[in-house]
């Protein structure tokens, strides 16, 4: 294969269009239809329990970071603050965009934009991009939320541990759409009526963040920063440590998700943070399944899917050897085994059309 060319617009996006990989039907584990209804619903409690969990903790740790400014005695609590910030704010976003967190509708959308806002995510890119991933999984020239490319770029992951490449990323976008201006690829996936509203909640954002700056020079401290925008960068190591290891050293251009998602068995605190979207097959392969029931879709599909990874920690030592050899040799990739259980994997849209065949 040619060098990847990972654009929206190029021509690894154009063949995914030609061979079917786009848009393609992807395979799902057999689940009966009673069981896969009741693990669908949706509920209010689970959610609300666990957002006034993470809002108390929140403000909490701000609040006693705050009193205890400048001695050296608030770092702890910054550094907390900061990782529910800066970590657990990527997988509200996503929870609540996929709208299945709360029952309730504005639950969802009011955590969702609170989170989208310190994440510094867009809620209209964004959420049109990850529409798009879903559709597309790691398919090159059509996925645009690949965060594990090949070549790997090693320098920007170990950057990202604190923001340094994404950050500064997110100004710029957040500059060109409050200028009134989508990127190309952008207007390739997110509808031309939302174009507006991704517009004025840049223009918004982009208020609050130079009044945050402006509180900072007239206050000749940066403890305003360090409330909002700063914790983006020093608390973000959790997120993106999760969020390579969701599909890094799999394969790509492949409609099996079991071939390019990993889960992890991870300890309580990561999953409240990252609300366990450690199950990501799972929860790609059944996206409408709420978060706390992801625990239970796993057990009704274990005997179809890899063994799941188990810790962040094995997780890593398995995915960086990979990675580093992907350095020299892009073609390389993990393919996990499977139990005697399982399905063979699926490759591509040819085997299902020779499976229907025989």
């Amino acid at each position: 294969m040619d060098r990847r060319d990972y654009s929206l617009l190029g021509k690894d996006g154009q063949r995914a269009i030609e061979t079917g990989l786009a848009g393609a039907n992807w395979y799902a584990t057999e689940i009966p239809r009673k069981v896969m209804k009741e693990l669908m619903k949706r509920s209010d409690g689970p959610a609300i329990r666990d957002t006034l969990i993470w809002l108390a903790a929140l403000f909490g740790f701000a609040a006693i970071a705050i009193a205890l400014w400048p001695s050296w005695w608030s770092a702890p609590f910054w550094l907390a603050y900061g990782l529910l910030y800066g970590s657990s704010t990527d997988s509200r976003w996503h929870e609540c965009g996929h709208g299945t967190a709360f029952k309730t509708r504005w639950m969802n959308d009011a955590v969702y934009q609170f989170a989208c806002f310190m994440i510094m995510r867009n809620p209209v890119t964004w959420k049109n991009g990850h529409a798009r991933h879903h559709t597309d999984t790691t398919i090159v020239g059509r996925d645009p939320q690949i965060l594990s490319r090949r070549p790997p770029n090693l320098q920007k992951m170990l950057a990202n541990l604190v923001g340094l490449v994404d950050v500064p990323l997110a100004f710029k976008s957040m500059i060109q759409l409050a200028s009134g201006h989508l990127t190309d690829e952008e207007r390739d996936y997110v509808p031309e009526a939302e174009w507006p509203a991704a517009i004025r909640v840049a223009r918004i954002w982009l208020a609050i963040y130079v009044a945050t700056v402006a509180l900072a020079v007239l206050m000749g401290s940066i403890l305003p920063l360090m409330v909002i925008g700063l914790p983006r960068m020093y608390g973000a190591w959790h997120m993106t440590i999760t969020g390579i290891l969701q599909h890094a050293a799999l394969a790509d251009n492949v409609i099996d998700h079991r071939l390019n998602s990993r889960t992890i068995l991870m300890n309580p605190i990561s999953r409240f943070i990252y609300w366990n979207m450690n199950y990501h097959i799972e929860h790609h392969m059944f996206t409408m399944v709420p978060y706390h029931k992801l625990p239970a879709l796993h057990e009704c599909i274990k005997h179809d899917l890899p063994a799941p990874n188990a810790s962040t920690w094995q997780a890593i030592r398995e995915a960086v050897p990979v990675l580093l050899r992907q350095l020299k040799d892009p073609e390389h990739f993990l393919v996990r085994g499977l139990p005697s259980t399982a399905r063979p994997y699926l490759w591509s849209g040819r085997e299902v059309a020779a499976e229907a065949a025989e």
